[in-house]
């Protein structure tokens, strides 16, 4: 369940999504994926808008865009079919010119670290501009804590 809670590891808030690995997100031996690991991100980043208040709808419907511009993933252990996962993600913000979301997905059972990992995306305007971060989205960050 989202909490926006810190993690207890330090001043970084995060926020917490939990996620049931289907059927559809595995190989033939239950393992899931590794490419749904970044879907697993999109969620994070999504459910952590929407703990804030905002959609990704509702951010494109003010012409902002968020499209990805790096990825990584660092594979520690596999999620399989049927676990419970946490997708923990939290706002880096040393980046001036964009925004980085951090990442762990961890078992909820046994609270394992699966995966961690950043995505950084560029701010957009509607006709394909580069542009500075919006303030309506910093502020709601800084008001939550993630700033």
């Amino acid at each position: 369940m989202p909490d926006g809670k810190g993690d207890g590891r330090g001043a970084v808030k995060t926020h917490r999504t939990e996620y049931r690995v289907i059927y559809g997100d595995t190989d033939n031996m239950g393992v899931a994926y590794h490419a749904n690991y970044l879907r697993w991100f999109e969620i994070g980043r999504a459910e952590l808008f929407r703990f804030l208040g905002m959609t990704y709808k509702s951010i494109e419907e003010k012409g902002y865009f968020l499209p990805v511009s790096e990825a990584y993933c660092k594979y520690v252990d596999s999620a399989r079919y049927d676990d419970l996962i946490v997708i923990e993600t939290a706002v880096d913000g040393s980046l001036r010119a964009g925004m980085k979301f951090n990442y762990r997905i961890l078992r909820k059972d046994d609270e394992a670290e699966l995966v961690q990992g950043f995505t950084k995306h560029a701010y957009m305007d509607s006709s394909g501009r580069v542009i500075r971060p919006p303030q309506i989205i910093t502020d709601v960050l800084i008001q939550h804590g993630f700033l």
